[in-house]
């Protein structure tokens, strides 16, 4: 199986730059793997937050995981800035996904990518419609 290309920046609607820290290297001297899906997480929730997703609190929308990977490409580390890439790849009535690249300081080139699939669910735990508010800002940032 032919391994894809690492995506570049344009291919990304939205972008957080994350710091990261020296804490995050393993015993090898780069970025532990778990490190990358905090990164993920991370960007994604500081993307919601600046759009005005409630993430917190008892008006929280409930947007549960569903499925995550992640593709590597290249080695990062500290005291490397990652720049975040985010855009929607998938929008439906109750579940989209988030697809993320991770750049290295100024490299078009993702050191890696991810993804997170999630719901939107009720008070019981069931999916429940978008609301349309929350679809429309996905929306601004599907590929």
């Amino acid at each position: 199986m032919a391994r894809p290309l690492p995506p570049t920046r344009a291919g990304y609607a939205a972008f957080r730059v994350l710091s990261t820290r020296w804490m995050d290297n393993d015993e090898y001297g780069h970025m532990n793997n778990a490190t990358y899906f905090s990164l993920f997480d991370t960007a994604v929730s500081l993307w919601q937050i600046d759009q005005g997703i409630e993430i917190r609190g008892p008006k929280a929308n409930r947007f549960l995981v569903v499925e995550n990977g992640c593709t590597y490409f290249a080695e990062a580390g500290f005291p490397d800035l990652i720049h975040a890439g985010l855009r929607i790849g998938h929008l439906g009535r109750s579940s989209f996904r988030y697809e993320l690249g991770l750049f290295r300081n100024d490299e078009d080139s993702a050191c890696a990518t991810g993804f997170f699939a999630q719901v939107n669910v009720d008070g019981s735990g069931r999916p429940a419609p978008l609301p349309e508010d929350i679809r429309g800002l996905l929306a601004r940032i599907e590929i």
